[in-house]
Protein backbone atom coordinates (compact mmCIF):
# COMPACT_ATOMS: atom_id res chain seq x y z
CA UNK A 1 0.00 0.00 0.00
CA UNK A 2 1.34 3.56 -1.65
CA UNK A 3 1.90 5.95 1.70
CA UNK A 4 -0.07 8.69 2.02
CA UNK A 5 1.40 12.35 3.22
CA UNK A 6 -1.14 14.89 5.24
CA UNK A 7 -1.12 18.14 6.84
CA UNK A 8 -2.50 19.61 9.90
CA UNK A 9 -5.42 22.02 10.40
CA UNK A 10 -5.01 24.94 8.37
CA UNK A 11 -4.89 25.38 4.34
CA UNK A 12 -2.58 27.82 2.74
CA UNK A 13 -3.36 29.18 -0.78
CA UNK A 14 0.14 28.52 -3.00
CA UNK A 15 0.70 31.73 -4.07
CA UNK A 16 1.39 33.11 -0.73
CA UNK A 17 2.30 36.55 -2.59
CA UNK A 18 -1.41 37.34 -2.81
CA UNK A 19 -2.19 40.68 -0.62
CA UNK A 20 -3.27 39.36 3.28
CA UNK A 21 -7.07 40.47 2.66
CA UNK A 22 -7.21 37.91 -0.40
CA UNK A 23 -5.40 35.53 1.19
CA UNK A 24 -7.49 35.59 4.54
CA UNK A 25 -10.56 35.43 2.17
CA UNK A 26 -9.15 32.18 0.16
CA UNK A 27 -8.08 30.65 3.19
CA UNK A 28 -10.92 30.83 5.32
CA UNK A 29 -13.09 28.62 3.56
CA UNK A 30 -10.76 26.06 4.15
CA UNK A 31 -10.10 26.97 7.36
CA UNK A 32 -12.02 26.64 11.48
CA UNK A 33 -12.43 29.82 13.07
CA UNK A 34 -12.55 30.21 17.11
CA UNK A 35 -13.24 33.14 19.63
CA UNK A 36 -12.58 33.33 23.03
CA UNK A 37 -14.42 33.11 26.27
CA UNK A 38 -13.27 36.60 27.54
CA UNK A 39 -14.75 38.12 24.59
CA UNK A 40 -17.78 36.06 24.55
CA UNK A 41 -18.31 37.10 28.57
CA UNK A 42 -18.31 40.45 27.55
CA UNK A 43 -21.30 39.94 25.20
CA UNK A 44 -25.22 39.74 25.52
CA UNK A 45 -26.40 36.07 25.91
CA UNK A 46 -28.18 36.82 22.51
CA UNK A 47 -24.91 38.49 20.95
CA UNK A 48 -22.47 35.36 22.29
CA UNK A 49 -24.46 32.78 21.11
CA UNK A 50 -25.08 34.02 17.73
CA UNK A 51 -21.32 34.32 17.58
CA UNK A 52 -21.21 30.80 18.28
CA UNK A 53 -23.33 29.41 15.94
CA UNK A 54 -22.00 31.28 13.13
CA UNK A 55 -18.27 29.91 14.14
CA UNK A 56 -20.37 26.34 14.15
CA UNK A 57 -21.98 27.01 10.86
CA UNK A 58 -18.65 27.93 9.31
CA UNK A 59 -16.74 25.47 10.71
CA UNK A 60 -18.59 22.63 9.33
CA UNK A 61 -19.31 23.94 6.23
CA UNK A 62 -14.98 24.68 6.68
CA UNK A 63 -14.45 21.38 7.80
CA UNK A 64 -16.61 19.98 4.61
CA UNK A 65 -14.41 22.17 2.28
CA UNK A 66 -11.32 21.01 3.68
CA UNK A 67 -12.10 16.99 3.33
CA UNK A 68 -13.31 17.43 0.11
CA UNK A 69 -9.97 19.65 -1.10
CA UNK A 70 -7.83 17.00 -0.20
CA UNK A 71 -9.98 14.34 -1.41
CA UNK A 72 -9.77 16.05 -4.69
CA UNK A 73 -5.80 15.41 -4.22
CA UNK A 74 -4.00 12.57 -5.88
CA UNK A 75 -4.38 9.24 -3.56
CA UNK A 76 -1.42 10.09 -1.84
CA UNK A 77 -1.83 12.82 -0.41
CA UNK A 78 -5.01 11.80 0.83
CA UNK A 79 -4.52 12.82 4.83
CA UNK A 80 -5.61 15.62 7.03
CA UNK A 81 -6.07 16.54 10.44
CA UNK A 82 -9.22 18.61 11.06
CA UNK A 83 -8.26 21.21 14.32
CA UNK A 84 -9.33 21.03 17.52
CA UNK A 85 -11.27 24.14 17.80
CA UNK A 86 -14.88 23.39 15.50
CA UNK A 87 -17.15 24.15 18.49
CA UNK A 88 -15.40 26.74 20.40
CA UNK A 89 -16.24 26.59 23.98
CA UNK A 90 -17.84 23.16 23.91
CA UNK A 91 -16.60 21.78 27.40
CA UNK A 92 -16.34 25.46 28.92
CA UNK A 93 -18.85 25.27 31.78
CA UNK A 94 -20.27 29.01 31.24
CA UNK A 95 -21.21 28.11 27.51
CA UNK A 96 -20.44 24.40 27.18
CA UNK A 97 -24.79 24.88 27.22
CA UNK A 98 -25.12 26.05 23.74
CA UNK A 99 -23.88 23.16 22.73
CA UNK A 100 -26.08 20.79 24.26
CA UNK A 101 -29.63 22.08 22.49
CA UNK A 102 -31.51 20.11 20.95
CA UNK A 103 -31.76 22.11 17.75
CA UNK A 104 -28.42 22.64 17.97
CA UNK A 105 -27.33 19.51 18.23
CA UNK A 106 -29.54 18.33 15.21
CA UNK A 107 -27.19 20.45 13.10
CA UNK A 108 -24.07 19.19 14.50
CA UNK A 109 -25.41 15.65 13.97
CA UNK A 110 -26.34 16.83 9.90
CA UNK A 111 -22.88 19.36 9.30
CA UNK A 112 -20.59 16.25 11.03
CA UNK A 113 -22.46 13.48 9.35
CA UNK A 114 -21.59 15.63 5.73
CA UNK A 115 -17.84 15.49 6.66
CA UNK A 116 -17.61 11.96 7.69
CA UNK A 117 -19.75 11.23 4.21
CA UNK A 118 -17.11 13.50 2.18
CA UNK A 119 -14.17 11.79 3.97
CA UNK A 120 -15.64 7.85 3.11
CA UNK A 121 -16.53 9.18 -0.46
CA UNK A 122 -13.06 10.67 -1.41
CA UNK A 123 -11.15 8.34 0.65
CA UNK A 124 -9.65 10.60 2.86
CA UNK A 125 -7.91 9.70 6.08
CA UNK A 126 -9.09 12.17 8.57
CA UNK A 127 -7.96 12.50 12.11
CA UNK A 128 -8.11 14.88 15.43
CA UNK A 129 -5.26 15.96 17.89
CA UNK A 130 -6.60 17.14 21.04
CA UNK A 131 -3.84 19.88 22.17
CA UNK A 132 -1.70 20.16 25.21
CA UNK A 133 -4.33 20.79 27.92
CA UNK A 134 -5.64 17.10 27.54
CA UNK A 135 -3.44 15.42 29.74
CA UNK A 136 -5.04 11.81 30.44
CA UNK A 137 -2.67 10.55 32.89
CA UNK A 138 -2.03 13.84 35.22
CA UNK A 139 -1.91 13.15 38.64
CA UNK A 140 -4.53 15.58 39.45
CA UNK A 141 -7.70 14.11 39.40
CA UNK A 142 -10.05 17.45 38.86
CA UNK A 143 -7.12 18.14 35.48
CA UNK A 144 -8.18 14.13 34.54
CA UNK A 145 -11.50 14.75 34.60
CA UNK A 146 -11.29 17.38 32.62
CA UNK A 147 -8.89 16.09 29.95
CA UNK A 148 -11.61 13.24 29.69
CA UNK A 149 -14.56 15.54 28.66
CA UNK A 150 -11.54 17.55 26.32
CA UNK A 151 -10.94 14.18 24.69
CA UNK A 152 -14.83 13.09 24.69
CA UNK A 153 -15.71 16.21 22.55
CA UNK A 154 -13.61 15.33 20.05
CA UNK A 155 -15.11 11.72 19.98
CA UNK A 156 -18.57 13.19 19.54
CA UNK A 157 -17.40 15.27 16.20
CA UNK A 158 -16.08 11.69 15.42
CA UNK A 159 -19.05 9.53 16.01
CA UNK A 160 -21.33 12.27 14.18
CA UNK A 161 -18.76 11.91 11.60
CA UNK A 162 -19.80 8.12 11.59
CA UNK A 163 -16.81 6.95 12.53
CA UNK A 164 -15.40 5.04 16.11
CA UNK A 165 -17.20 2.14 14.85
CA UNK A 166 -14.41 -0.06 15.05
CA UNK A 167 -10.60 0.01 15.95
CA UNK A 168 -9.04 2.94 14.54
CA UNK A 169 -11.59 3.74 11.73
CA UNK A 170 -10.76 7.01 12.57
CA UNK A 171 -7.37 8.41 14.91
CA UNK A 172 -7.95 10.85 17.74
CA UNK A 173 -4.16 11.16 19.14
CA UNK A 174 -2.42 11.97 22.53
CA UNK A 175 0.77 12.57 24.23
CA UNK A 176 0.71 10.46 27.09
CA UNK A 177 1.83 13.58 29.40
CA UNK A 178 1.27 13.93 33.17
CA UNK A 179 3.44 12.58 36.37
CA UNK A 180 1.24 9.49 36.20
CA UNK A 181 2.63 7.64 32.88
CA UNK A 182 1.71 4.96 30.87
CA UNK A 183 -0.31 3.61 34.42
CA UNK A 184 -2.57 6.89 34.16
CA UNK A 185 -3.52 6.56 31.08
CA UNK A 186 -3.94 2.36 31.13
CA UNK A 187 -6.59 3.55 34.53
CA UNK A 188 -8.10 6.10 32.67
CA UNK A 189 -9.00 4.07 29.55
CA UNK A 190 -11.89 2.27 31.08
CA UNK A 191 -13.31 5.66 31.54
CA UNK A 192 -13.77 6.51 27.94
CA UNK A 193 -16.64 5.84 25.51
CA UNK A 194 -16.14 2.85 23.28
CA UNK A 195 -15.58 4.83 20.29
CA UNK A 196 -12.98 7.01 22.13
CA UNK A 197 -10.87 3.58 23.41
CA UNK A 198 -11.71 2.46 19.47
CA UNK A 199 -9.88 5.45 18.27
CA UNK A 200 -7.48 6.73 20.52
CA UNK A 201 -3.53 6.81 20.28
CA UNK A 202 -0.74 7.60 22.30
CA UNK A 203 2.35 9.87 21.11
CA UNK A 204 5.69 9.72 22.05
CA UNK A 205 6.92 13.14 23.74
CA UNK A 206 10.35 14.46 23.21
CA UNK A 207 10.48 16.00 26.82
CA UNK A 208 8.90 13.84 28.96
CA UNK A 209 7.56 10.55 27.97
CA UNK A 210 9.22 8.97 24.95
CA UNK A 211 8.96 5.91 22.92
CA UNK A 212 9.80 3.20 25.64
CA UNK A 213 7.20 4.53 27.72
CA UNK A 214 4.65 4.91 24.22
CA UNK A 215 5.60 1.08 24.03
CA UNK A 216 4.50 0.38 27.30
CA UNK A 217 0.77 0.57 26.26
CA UNK A 218 1.43 -0.99 22.99
CA UNK A 219 -1.15 -3.93 23.74
CA UNK A 220 -3.65 -1.25 25.15
CA UNK A 221 -3.79 1.06 22.13
CA UNK A 222 -2.24 1.97 18.67
CA UNK A 223 1.13 4.12 19.09
CA UNK A 224 2.20 7.09 16.78
CA UNK A 225 5.28 7.39 16.37
CA UNK A 226 6.60 11.10 16.50
CA UNK A 227 10.21 10.78 14.89
CA UNK A 228 11.19 14.30 15.72
CA UNK A 229 10.19 13.74 19.03
CA UNK A 230 11.80 10.92 19.59
CA UNK A 231 15.61 12.75 18.05
CA UNK A 232 15.37 15.62 20.07
CA UNK A 233 14.74 13.37 23.30
CA UNK A 234 17.56 11.26 22.87
CA UNK A 235 19.68 12.45 19.23
CA UNK A 236 18.63 8.86 17.27
CA UNK A 237 17.76 8.64 14.29
CA UNK A 238 15.91 5.53 14.91
CA UNK A 239 15.60 3.10 12.15
CA UNK A 240 12.45 1.91 10.23
CA UNK A 241 12.99 -1.59 10.83
CA UNK A 242 14.01 -1.42 14.42
CA UNK A 243 12.39 -3.62 16.63
CA UNK A 244 10.75 -0.72 18.84
CA UNK A 245 9.57 0.67 15.46
CA UNK A 246 8.05 -2.74 14.51
CA UNK A 247 6.57 -2.95 17.98
CA UNK A 248 4.72 0.46 17.12
CA UNK A 249 3.62 -1.31 13.56
CA UNK A 250 2.29 -4.34 15.86
CA UNK A 251 0.26 -1.74 18.10
CA UNK A 252 -2.27 -1.33 15.09
CA UNK A 253 -3.33 -4.40 14.56
CA UNK A 254 -3.17 -4.59 10.90
CA UNK A 255 -4.38 -0.96 10.56
CA UNK A 256 -1.72 1.30 8.53
CA UNK A 257 -0.14 3.37 11.10
CA UNK A 258 0.46 6.57 11.34
CA UNK A 259 3.80 9.11 11.77
CA UNK A 260 5.11 12.41 12.62
CA UNK A 261 7.46 14.19 11.22
CA UNK A 262 8.96 17.42 12.08
CA UNK A 263 12.51 19.04 11.66
CA UNK A 264 14.07 21.85 13.98
CA UNK A 265 13.63 24.95 12.30
CA UNK A 266 15.29 26.53 9.88
CA UNK A 267 15.45 29.95 11.82
CA UNK A 268 17.68 28.03 14.24
CA UNK A 269 19.97 25.81 12.35
CA UNK A 270 20.34 28.57 10.05
CA UNK A 271 23.95 28.05 8.93
CA UNK A 272 23.45 23.89 8.66
CA UNK A 273 24.30 22.31 6.15
CA UNK A 274 21.02 20.69 4.63
CA UNK A 275 22.73 17.48 3.18
CA UNK A 276 23.93 16.32 6.55
CA UNK A 277 21.41 15.35 9.58
CA UNK A 278 22.13 17.82 12.82
CA UNK A 279 23.72 15.85 15.68
CA UNK A 280 22.15 16.52 18.89
CA UNK A 281 25.36 15.90 20.82
CA UNK A 282 27.33 18.49 18.52
CA UNK A 283 24.62 21.01 18.25
CA UNK A 284 23.73 20.76 22.64
CA UNK A 285 27.79 21.19 23.08
CA UNK A 286 27.43 24.18 20.67
CA UNK A 287 24.97 25.99 22.80
CA UNK A 288 21.64 24.85 21.13
CA UNK A 289 18.44 24.28 23.44
CA UNK A 290 16.34 21.27 23.04
CA UNK A 291 13.44 23.87 23.96
CA UNK A 292 13.94 25.92 21.02
CA UNK A 293 15.26 22.28 18.66
CA UNK A 294 12.01 21.04 19.21
CA UNK A 295 10.21 23.58 17.39
CA UNK A 296 8.62 23.11 13.65
CA UNK A 297 10.30 24.53 10.81
CA UNK A 298 8.31 26.01 8.09
CA UNK A 299 9.33 23.76 5.22
CA UNK A 300 11.41 20.90 5.21
CA UNK A 301 15.00 21.91 4.44
CA UNK A 302 17.17 19.35 5.37
CA UNK A 303 17.54 16.79 3.26
CA UNK A 304 19.52 14.39 4.79
CA UNK A 305 16.95 14.47 7.23
CA UNK A 306 13.95 13.65 4.24
CA UNK A 307 15.48 11.02 2.93
CA UNK A 308 15.28 9.33 6.42
CA UNK A 309 12.10 10.09 6.88
CA UNK A 310 11.15 8.66 3.75
CA UNK A 311 12.36 4.99 4.85
CA UNK A 312 9.39 5.13 7.01
CA UNK A 313 6.96 5.33 4.22
CA UNK A 314 7.16 1.69 3.36
CA UNK A 315 4.93 0.85 6.54
CA UNK A 316 3.27 4.07 7.48
CA UNK A 317 0.99 7.48 6.58
CA UNK A 318 3.11 10.20 7.42
CA UNK A 319 1.83 13.27 9.21
CA UNK A 320 3.55 16.23 8.23
CA UNK A 321 3.60 19.16 11.28
CA UNK A 322 5.29 21.69 9.44
CA UNK A 323 3.81 25.54 9.57
CA UNK A 324 3.77 25.79 5.98
CA UNK A 325 1.26 23.28 6.31
CA UNK A 326 -0.18 21.64 2.73
CA UNK A 327 3.02 24.15 0.84
CA UNK A 328 4.96 21.82 3.06
CA UNK A 329 3.49 18.10 3.12
CA UNK A 330 2.83 18.36 -0.52
CA UNK A 331 6.49 19.54 -1.59
CA UNK A 332 8.10 16.89 1.00
CA UNK A 333 5.62 13.62 -0.69
CA UNK A 334 6.75 15.14 -4.16
CA UNK A 335 10.40 14.99 -3.35
CA UNK A 336 10.81 12.27 -1.62
CA UNK A 337 7.52 9.90 -1.07
CA UNK A 338 5.56 10.09 -5.05
CA UNK A 339 6.64 6.83 -7.18
CA UNK A 340 8.71 5.26 -4.04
Amino acid sequence: MAARVGFCCKYLHPDQTQPKKVLMEIQQQRTEKCTTVAWLKRQTREVAEQRLYDIMTHNMQSAANLVEYVGRLEPGLRMVRLGSNQLPMYTQPDFSYFWQQPDIKLELERGFAQVGKLARQWDVRVSFHPGQFCVLASDSEDIVNRSIEEFEYHVDMVRWMGFGRKFQDFKCNVHISGRQGPAGIQRVLPRLSPEARNCITIENDEMSHGLDASLELSKDVALVLDIHHHWVRTGEYIKATDDRVLRVIDSWRGIRPALHYSVSREDILVDHDPNVRPDMETLLAQGYKKQKLRAHSDFYWNHAVNEWAATFARDFDIQCESKMKNLASHTFHNNYIKGD
